[in-house]
């Protein structure tokens, strides 16, 4: 892609996370901004707005940050493990989903039934498997392992500082603009290299043209000669 898609996807990425970050706050955080509510304080009200919309910001920069990382990984474990690559990606799958149920079940020392982590994992894997399905059928079947990798592995990897913090706020604060910004850029990135190979093709087309059609002039000169 050129620089001006890399930018475009670079702010509205940015966009996402805090437009996100902001709407979860108003249910995560909703005992925040009632305490400012009664009575009403407009100048407290402002402060949490920019707050979560800064906090946003860095999210979002998270997000991105760990796109970017895992195209290069990509590119990396294609060229270094060629078909073994695929599988890799599977295994790794497949631990971080054994890593989000049993380990952090451990971590709680039991307080927390087991369930709960479960259904958590569950469902961030069945939203990341729904992801990778739309990326193959807008591209190709062998995105699927690639783009079920990036959504469920790489998401949670970003996850951890809010997986560390004390209490669940924070956790459900990143995870929805986690996932809300690192689908909107796996979903984008193809729509837009093939919208500028398009355009790329429609200058090609448009600069033979002119050719063909000197071309055609010389000849239609020689025959009046002749």
């Amino acid at each position: 892609m050129n620089s001006r898609n890399w930018v475009r996807m670079f702010l509205t990425t940015l966009l996402v996370g805090a437009v996100s970050t902001l709407f979860t706050s108003f249910f995560v955080k909703a005992g925040s901004y009632w305490e400012y509510l009664q009575p009403v304080d407009l100048f407290e009200l402002l402060g949490l707005v920019i707050f979560f919309t800064a906090l946003g910001l860095v999210f979002s920069l998270l997000s991105q940050m760990g796109f970017f990382a895992y195209l290069t990984i990509n590119q990396f474990g294609l060229g270094m493990f060629r078909g073994l690559w695929v599988p890799i990606q599977v295994v790794l799958i497949l631990f971080t989903l054994f890593d989000l149920i049993y380990f952090r079940y451990k971590s709680a020392d039991g307080d927390t039934s087991i369930l709960i982590y479960l259904l958590i994992a569950a469902v961030l894997f069945g939203y990341s498997w729904l992801i990778a399905k739309i990326k193959a059928k807008e591209t190709n079947s062998k995105a699927f392992i690639p783009a079920l990798f990036f959504m469920f592995v790489v998401t949670s990897i970003e996850w951890v500082p809010g997986l560390r913090s004390t209490g669940s706020d924070y956790e459900w604060l990143m995870i929805i603009p986690l996932l809300l910004c690192n689908t909107y850029q796996l979903l984008l990135l193809h729509r837009m290299t093939n919208q500028e190979a398009a355009a790329e093709g429609k200058e090609l087309t448009s600069a033979a043209k002119p050719g063909k059609s000197s071309k055609q002039n010389k000849k239609q000169k020689s025959k009046r000669k002749k």
